[in-house]
């Protein structure tokens, strides 16, 4: 078992011979344009980040092979990005059998590349698998320029069409080799054609982590925001990073193994804190589904912690899966060489006999592990243990609340006001700070659509409390009670009673850390309405405005100096709204709770590694990392009422 990665030179794959000749086509490129969405998933925001990934991915196959250290993302300003690698560069040669460059035939044709008789590529990513082509076919301009034999070859096209030929715009050093890849989005395609750097961001990440000492740069000169990701330690490194501002309780474990051409490897290290943090990957690509893989690693993993206490003679009491992975931090990756993946996005691994090999693996490794480390192996188990005892005192806990009347479907909380319209889709809910002002949006609201919950002082901080404690905690139960989805292992989110819940908080600082602790604890223990997009933040005014007949409510500061410009600032009627209760329910109806005057704010996850590190970081135990962070936010804050 390797406790800490080790410096590896890059194996280059057994055929570096890379010419026309390797070019397979599969199928023309034809209907991509006509029904995007079977290509890429999707022509939202998603769909048009898939753009990229096929480039990228091209990139990271040559980072695979052997032959690329250095990726680079730029996002300019007209709309264009542009990705470029230091691999071999695309063939520039003629095809054999279609008479024209390999390049341009890369670009032009459905599954054209080197992938498919493993000879180039042993394994390849790649989402979808459709290639750069559909990137092609799906933007109103690109360009690819290849760098290879002492030239600069360069081809421009529109639409997914060649409007040039290939031509040698350049010469090179002979051993400078690369593809660079720049294409402008069509927006008559996508919903959206703005990149957005963060979730490109986090993407890249992943991929610097999993592929072990590649350098990868994005720069956005709109913003002149850029990041560089590169690690020595691969998957470690990743655990560290997962876990940084945690309280680890042991090193991080470490194996990785090969086995019927499949390389597997995991990293793993607990914390003390109560929170399951595994990410999946196959071929690089992040399996946010699972797959065979996770199944295989979390079934060995809860076989050799039984048989640890079984075979040590502790507390006789049987770990289920989710005791041994309280705490958990954990990332698995696994390369296979022909990847079947399953599920609506595709990000779910399929292949059979994957479930065995990982599980024959890591049961070897981890029980060796164990054995080897007897101190490390006590504190991991009995770590699972006390997540058993807090496992079965939340079932005590949920089945007396449930004795008592809460969670009981049939039976809503009593401060509810709820709406009349049963229709979830069309059913808000406003979880209000206090009762005076859940008093005025009772009356303030659309009866028919709209309830109210107005929640007593601040909920349990959930990132330091296990599911028993969470039971005991009257304001929670009351709002998941209201909700209907259930928490835990009960979770239902098809039972969920409204699909817009609103968090409407003070624009103070009590506000604020209400609002965080509403947000930890949908993030930690019903993420599932997040990613669904069901939750949503108030943006009540701060300030109201009148001078003669005019009277208009301003959200910020920014918002009030533009008006007071315009309108003068003599004889001004200007209120500052220190609370929710301070406006009556007519006011709270126009600004905050009106479908056509309102702005509500739709809470999502983009990055699931960054929204973990904060709220780790805002609501767990290291009160360091949190005093840094304010002292280096502080003056980003324009407003603050203590």
């Amino acid at each position: 078992m390797e406790q800490n990665p080790q410096t590896q030179e890059i194996t280059k794959s057994d055929e570096s011979s890379y010419e026309a000749k390797d070019i397979q086509v599969l199928a023309g490129l034809s209907a991509v344009r006509k029904r995007p969405a079977m290509y890429i998933g999707s022509t939202d925001a998603k769909g048009l980040h898939h753009l990229v990934y096929e480039a990228v991915d091209n990139s990271i196959d040559e980072a695979l092979a052997g032959f690329c250290n250095k990726i680079s993302i730029i996002m300019h300003k007209d709309g264009f990005i542009t990705i470029s690698d230091n691999g071999r560069g695309i063939p520039v040669d003629m095809h054999p059998k279609l008479n024209r460059p390999a390049v341009e035939v890369v670009m032009t044709r459905l599954h054209a590349g080197g992938k498919f008789d493993k000879k180039v590529y042993k394994v390849s990513g790649g989402l979808h698998g459709v290639g750069i082509s559909v990137t092609n076919a799906l933007s109103k301009e690109l360009i690819v320029e290849v760098k290879r034999n002492g030239k600069v070859y360069q081809q421009k096209y529109q639409y997914g069409n060649p409007v040039t030929e290939l031509k040698i715009i350049g010469d090179t050093d002979s051993k400078e080799t690369g593809t660079i890849v720049k294409f402008l989005p069509d927006e008559q395609i996508f919903s959206t054609t703005e990149f957005s750097f963060e979730i490109l961001s986090s993407r890249l990440r992943e991929l610097a982590f999993l592929n072990k000492g590649v350098k990868i740069i994005i720069e956005d000169e709109r913003t002149d925001k850029k990041n560089e990701f590169q690690y020595e330690g691969g998957i470690i490194s990743f655990v560290e990073y997962l876990n940084k501002n945690k309280n680890p309780l042991h090193k991080i474990i470490y194996s990785n193994k090969g086995k019927n051409g499949v390389q597997f490897e995991y990293a793993l290290q607990y914390n003390d804190g109560y929170q399951e943090n595994v990410f999946s990957f196959a071929n690089t690509i992040n399996t946010y589904e699972g797959g065979t893989h996770l199944i295989g690693f979390k079934t060995a993993l809860t076989r050799v912690m039984n048989n640890y206490v079984e075979k040590n003679k502790l507390k006789g009491i049987k770990l289920t899966s989710e005791d041994t992975r309280e705490g958990l931090t954990a990332v698995i990756s696994i390369q296979v060489p022909e990847p079947q993946f399953e599920g609506q996005t595709k990000t779910k691994l399929g292949n059979s006999e994957i479930k065995g090999l990982v599980d024959s693996i890591v049961n070897d490794s981890l029980s060796s592990y164990l054995e080897e480390n007897p101190q490390i192996a006590k504190s991991i188990v009995y770590k699972c243990i006390n997540a058993a005892h807090a496992r079965e005192a939340a079932q005590k806990a949920r089945e007396l609340t449930r004795r008592k009347g809460a969670l009981n479907h049939g039976s809503l909380p009593g401060k509810l006001a709820d709406c009349s319209e049963r229709d979830p889709a069309k059913c808000e809910l406003f979880i209000v700070e206090g009762d005076s002002a859940g008093g005025s949006c009772k009356q303030g609201r659309n009866r028919e659509f709209q309830a109210v919950l107005p929640l007593k002082g601040k909920i349990l901080n959930v990132e330091k409390a296990r599911l028993n404690k969470i039971f005991e905690n009257e304001e929670i139960i009351t709002m998941v009670t209201a909700i209907g989805t259930s928490i835990g292992e009960e979770f239902d989110i098809t039972k969920a009673r409204y699909h817009k819940l609103v968090i409407m908080t003070d624009a103070d600082v009590d506000g604020s850390h209400i609002r965080t602790l509403l947000l930890t604890f949908f993030y930690r223990y019903m993420q599932p309405l997040i990613e669904a997009g069901y939750v949503y933040i108030a943006q009540p005014p701060l300030y109201k405005v009148s001078k003669g007949k005019l009277t208009k409510y301003v959200y910020n500061d920014e918002e009030l100096e533009k008006l007071l410009n315009e309108i003068g600032r003599e004889e001004t009627n200007l209120q500052r709204y220190k609370g929710l209760g301070e406006m009556n329910p007519q006011q709270l109806w126009e600004t905050t709770m009106d479908n056509d005057n309102r702005t509500i704010l739709q809470v999502t996850i983009q990055d699931a590694v960054e929204a973990d590190k904060m709220f780790t970081l805002l609501m767990g135990d290291q009160v360091e990392p949190r005093r840094k962070f304010i002292e280096m936010h502080a003056k980003e804050v324009v407003n603050l009422d203590v």
